[in-house]
């Protein structure tokens, strides 16, 4: 007897599974509004030196201040984070001129003056990460990103011990906690250590939410129920855009994302504990009541009124004690074996290409020529066509191809956009888009494809070791816009690099379309 079997004779996808995957995508729509609030949240306006004195230049325009005080970019535009020593008032006479030496051209001495037309107020201009400092505000998303990295570690481990709904509604609490106060921070350190937190906190709704889900849901609607969760990641991506095109200040941005975790926490009532969970944990009362709930709903009275449910779930116990799967594997496991390692290191590779593409194109708004508002609104909507064709060419052309390709593609649409010159916004826009379609894809498909790899007694270990490296991949995208102040492309050729390097890496995997999947070690090697 297998809980498959259970599902089945309780309405394995009727109202009650329909019910609980709605609730559940609630905190999957808030968790790109904190994976990417970072667009928003740090960004930086233009900005230059605070002039002082500026008092005693009434006679002159603010242009004519500027021309005086702030020397130019080739192009024309006034430096950022440079100012003159003394006025240069010669260049009022001819603008063209170039100052003789650079001995009278210092860094900023008196702080900045943003331009406040798109943004109240950003944690850039709140402590002037510009600069020297612009390292620091990059790596408030990194931070993030750590701690995403680490409570994938903790709430893996919770939500095996405790359960998963405890754990999903601790997650959401602890969100809700350090997100308002992190809107609270007073200095970068405190909104440092308070964005690690809540990184931390979401990684758990981020883990539980599709296994609580998936775990109601019978073999044959797995697939669409993994759409269906995975089209409220990009819903939640355009809500961001339009909640950060309303909210314009920082603090209140973050009271706003945070926000509908609250509903999810009020929601939550209505979901119950898996009855798999429970039943692997000897908690065959709860699970009882939990199926015979489901039976109803699902209009399966007579069953639920004709078979003692009790006996089906002590009989799981007792398989479930004889046979418990990766009771003795580890982490090591996954290389120990030579088919197994190369999977593992392949899948890793891959792993790490697609999230370091993803993130990288996902905190690049500016670049592709749109306003950033319609960016990231558009790379929201063309992600849902992109899962629902990937889902097809995946089940046509396989996996593998799918997969290597998808990557090789979103690399190459960064590369083109390096080469394509900037007036050309309009093309620049759609291969940006095209490219961000396409690093969606390759997302969609890895998440299938490597739990068809693994076997059964390492499909978790599995999952979570390539977790973690994506992790690591999305910890090191928003580092890597760093790299412009070595050649401004820079950033765009690692990224289309590292997406074409790691899509090739996939045809090295094997093929799993229509393949059983593997139970043991031993079916893979």
């Amino acid at each position: 007897m297998k809980f498959e079997d259970l599902l089945l004779e309780i309405g394995g996808f009727g109202r009650f599974q329909i019910l609980i995957l709605f609730i559940l995508c609630l905190p999957r729509i808030n968790l790109p509004m904190h994976f990417l609030l970072h667009n928003f949240l740090a960004a930086t306006p233009s900005h230059h030196c605070a002039i002082p004195h500026q008092e005693a230049f009434v006679n002159l325009t603010m242009e004519e201040v500027l021309l005086i005080s702030i020397p130019r970019e080739p192009d024309g535009t006034f430096r950022s984070c440079e100012m003159f020593s003394q006025p240069q008032f010669h260049l009022l006479l001819n603008s063209s001129l170039q100052p003789e030496n650079n001995s009278i051209i210092q860094h900023c001495q008196h702080g900045w003056v943003y331009d406040d037309s798109q943004f109240t107020s950003t944690i850039s201009t709140q402590w002037d990460l510009v600069c020297e400092q612009r390292g620091l505000n990059q790596a408030t998303a990194t931070f993030f990103f750590i701690g995403v990295t680490m409570g994938a570690v903790v709430f893996g481990y919770l939500s095996d011990r405790f359960g998963r709904k405890a754990m999903l509604l601790l997650s959401l609490v602890c969100s809700v906690i350090f997100g308002m106060l992190s809107a609270a921070s007073v200095s970068y350190s405190m909104l440092a250590i308070l964005r690690t937190l809540t990184g931390v906190a979401l990684s758990g709704v981020s883990l539980i939410v599709l296994p609580l889900g998936m775990e109601w849901v019978d073999i044959q609607h797995r697939t669409f129920s993994g759409i269906l969760t995975s089209i409220f990641w990009s819903i939640g991506n355009m809500l961001l855009a339009m909640v950060a095109y309303l909210v314009r200040e920082w603090h209140w941005l973050l009271v706003a994302v945070t926000g509908p975790c609250l509903l999810s926490i009020v929601c939550l009532w209505w979901v119950p504990e898996s009855a798999r969970w429970l039943i692997a944990n000897g908690k065959v009362k709860q699970a009882h009541r939990h199926l015979l709930r489901c039976a109803r709903m699902n209009g399966r009275k007579d069953f639920a009124e004709d078979v003692p449910l009790t006996t089906y779930a002590q009989r799981i116990v007792l398989q479930w004690q004889h046979k418990k799967p990766g009771g003795s594997y580890s982490y090591i496991s996954l290389f120990r074996t030579p088919v197994l390692r190369k999977i593992s290191l392949c899948s890793g590779a891959v792993w790490f290409g697609v999230a370091f593409s993803y993130y990288g194109m996902s905190m690049n708004l500016t670049g592709f020529g749109l306003n950033m508002y319609l960016s990231q609104f558009v790379f929201g909507v063309i992600e849902i066509p992109a899962k629902m064709i990937m889902y097809v060419v995946m089940n046509r052309a396989g996996r593998r191809q799918s997969q290597a390709w998808a990557l090789i593609l979103t690399g190459l649409c960064i590369g083109a956009n390096v080469i394509i010159p900037k007036s050309f916004t309009s093309l620049r826009s759609v291969v940006a888009i095209m490219g961000k379609g396409f690093s969606e894809a390759a997302f969609t498909a890895v998440f299938l494809y490597t739990s068809e790899l693994y076997p059964t007694v390492l499909r978790q270990n599995g999952m979570g070791y390539t977790s973690f490296v994506a992790r690591l991949g999305g910890a090191l995208a928003p580092l890597v816009f760093l790299l412009d102040e070595v050649w401004r492309s820079l950033p765009e050729v690692t990224y289309c690099g590292v997406a074409v390097c790691c899509g090739s890496v996939a045809f090295l995997l094997p093929e799993t379309l229509n393949a059983h999947l593997p139970e043991g070690i031993e079916d893979v090697e």
